[in-house]
């Protein structure tokens, strides 16, 4: 049998750890070609072994999304390596809350840097490679359509308390995938947004240990307080959170040929939750 993706180019940022490796997984399964990308070597790489050792192809791109050359740097490792782009999955992320009277600027900066400067970065330095793929294949007349999932949450569509900067980034998100779907339509290239509830991750698990992510030189404190953490998966319609292979089972349906004529669209993965 044919797998769905077989000979894609799959770039995915943030995709050494939790969901993203989940999506590259998912993604490798099908047959895509994959540049795993991660803040730190050696998640990466392991992630690259996997999918090797499952019979795929990976190559890796480290790095913080957020550095000013990390687009030009990552787009450049498709075509390098596998002479071709055709699903980015705009995934790397994290929070760094604080209520608005206690958030400082560079709070404020580091959730927009990651959430929307990064996307809008690597989406703008892979258009003219787009661009110039579109006119061969119309040239040659041949139909490819390309896929382009950027990753929100319901934080952006809803708002949550302590998270302005986060929920900010990601309503930001949604507005540049609906522009970007009326864009790159002309070059067949779908855009849509997977909005994120409660997924378990190391960034959601329960606090108390004392537990930092060190990113971009910033030792950030991850986990939910317990009692807010049973508060919210009460909340969910299927009484929990999801899981990472969820949460890049819905990014998959966007990127597989059944989803041709879908673009400018946010699907909630969220086990039923439709507010916060």
């Amino acid at each position: 049998m044919t797998q769905k993706l077989d000979g894609k180019v799959a770039l995915i940022t943030g995709s050494g750890r939790g969901i993203g490796r989940s999506i590259a997984l998912k993604l490798a399964s099908e047959g895509a070609r994959i540049v795993v990308n991660d803040l730190d070597d050696e998640p990466a790489r392991e992630v690259v072994q996997v999918i090797r050792d499952a019979g795929g192809q990976a190559v890796a791109c480290i790095g913080s999304v957020a550095a000013p050359d990390f687009a030009e740097r990552f787009v450049g490792t498709a075509l390098s390596n596998y002479k071709g782009l055709d699903i980015i999955v705009n995934n790397a992320g994290y929070t760094w809350d604080n209520v608005i009277q206690k958030m400082t600027d560079e709070q404020w900066y580091a959730m927009i840097d990651c959430h929307m400067t990064a996307p809008f970065r690597i989406l703008r330095a892979a258009q003219p490679v787009i661009r110039a793929l579109n006119k061969s294949e119309t040239e040659a007349g041949t139909s490819v359509v390309r896929k382009v999932v950027n990753i929100s949450s319901v934080a952006g569509l809803f708002g949550n308390a302590g998270q302005m900067n986060y929920a900010a980034a990601k309503a930001g998100i949604v507005g540049m995938t609906q522009t970007l779907a009326k864009e790159w339509g002309r070059i067949k290239v779908t855009v849509n947004c997977v909005a994120y509830g409660m997924i378990n991750t190391r960034l959601t698990t329960v606090a108390g240990s004392g537990a930092t992510a060190n990113i971009d030189g910033r030792e950030i404190k991850v986990g939910v307080n317990p009692d807010l953490l049973a508060m919210l998966e009460k909340g969910i319609p299927l009484g929990r959170a999801g899981t990472p292979e969820e949460a890049a089972g819905a990014v998959y349906v966007l990127c597989v040929p059944e989803s041709d004529y879908v673009s400018g669209q946010t699907l909630m993965c969220s086990g039923g939750l439709t507010g916060i």
